[in-house]
């Protein structure tokens, strides 16, 4: 007989977690677990996914930061649905999930960490302390993050680590697809291409990109770098571009549905986070071959091996950016090793295939419980 699992999470915007989340429940055997969705405020694009494969998805329609209506709402969902366990999946969702589950009266409850939260204030903190001695199991995709939540009175043994999974693209394919992105942005063929992909706020420190992009300008004529995403900084960092006078290389594309194809164009990705859980975009530059330069930060020490998979950068070294690209972009020997050693550590450390598997493991020691 299959378990009834609820997953709680607030959104489906293109997100890491969102992302994973939708990964994971596609993909749960059906013959083990029979599995719902519950969307604390808002769908997004995963939600098709979701439908598509079935999955029954509630919406909770939270509005504000404290909505009592929607506390009830959901805790009503779960007295109907009664699930043999809950999931619930980063701040708000942990923090409304967890509580109602409670006090429901739900057996297993289980806690998503997925990011390296410097923003929570010590009230936050609190709150995730309380609920984490009455739950059942913390899931988190990186040692920096059960470090990060240790140093904030969690203990470390309450987490289980899987980390995220992502699917290896076929790569045969990318020449053609290289060539219509460059006659889409009117480049010519010999062009280098660089590039970030991810949510335009200062998180990712974007404008430490656009500096570097400054500074290995004044070294290459042949470098175009491409943001893919959307966000509350891009008039700033559209700003800034022009300020500085590399409109003409830099270039924003907005959200964008192939994000995955376009960073399998790159010949370079970066990654300037001051904080990041497991970063997907990151490691689908990996799958895919392309040599990366990220930021020296916990989560990405998880992925990128110094030296032999890509460059890890001090925080804010804009030079080092522009630096360790140059040393790429220089070298097609070091170009082909480094895109070699990124697939081979996705293809054996980081796949769907895995991370389901040790889910599935997950949830049924917690089960038989």
């Amino acid at each position: 007989m299959s378990k009834k699992i609820l997953q709680i999470i607030p959104t489906l915007v293109r997100g890491g977690a969102e992302k994973q989340l939708t990964t994971l429940v596609t993909r749960l055997p059906t013959d083990q677990f029979e599995t719902h969705v519950a969307l604390l405020t808002s769908g997004g694009p995963y939600l098709a996914s979701l439908e598509e494969a079935g999955i029954p998805v509630h919406s909770i329609g939270k509005r504000w930061k404290l909505d009592i209506p929607a506390y009830f709402r959901l805790k009503r969902l779960i007295q109907d649905l009664q699930p043999d366990l809950v999931h619930t999946w980063i701040f708000a969702a942990n923090s409304y999930g967890r509580l109602a589950s409670l006090k429901c009266g739900i057996k297993k409850i289980v806690a998503g960490e997925r990011c390296v939260d410097p923003w929570k204030r010590w009230h936050e903190f609190v709150i995730d302390r309380y609920l984490a001695k009455r739950t059942h199991g913390m899931v988190t995709n990186s040692s920096g993050i059960r470090d990060f939540y240790q140093s904030n009175g969690i203990p470390a043994e309450q987490f289980t680590m899987i980390p995220n999974g992502i699917e290896i693209p076929n790569l045969n394919p990318v020449a053609e697809m290289r060539r219509a992105l460059l006659e889409a942005l009117e480049l010519p063929p010999e062009t280098k291409l660089v590039g970030s992909v991810g949510r335009l706020w200062k998180q990712k420190r974007m404008k430490d990109l656009v500096w570097a992009a400054d500074l290995l300008k004044c070294i290459r004529d042949d470098v175009h770098f491409l943001v893919v995403g959307d966000g509350p900084e891009r008039w700033r960092l559209e700003r800034f571009r022009d300020q500085v006078e590399i409109g003409d290389r830099f270039h924003f594309l907005g959200e964008r549905a192939d994000a995955k194809e376009l960073i399998a164009c790159l010949d370079v990705f970066w990654l300037a986070s001051d904080y990041e859980g497991q970063s997907n975009a990151l490691m689908e530059a990996m799958a895919a071959g392309v040599p990366v330069v990220a930021t020296d930060i916990p989560g990405n020490r998880d992925l990128v091996v110094q030296d032999e998979t890509g460059f890890l950068v001090p925080l804010g070294d804009r030079a080092a950016f522009a630096q360790r690209t140059e040393r790429i972009l220089n070298d097609a020997s070091l170009h082909m090793n480094l895109s070699k050693n990124a697939i081979a550590r996705m293809r054996e450390e980081f796949t769907v295939e895995k991370m389901v598997s040790k889910y599935v493991d997950y949830y049924n020691g917690l089960l038989v419980d």
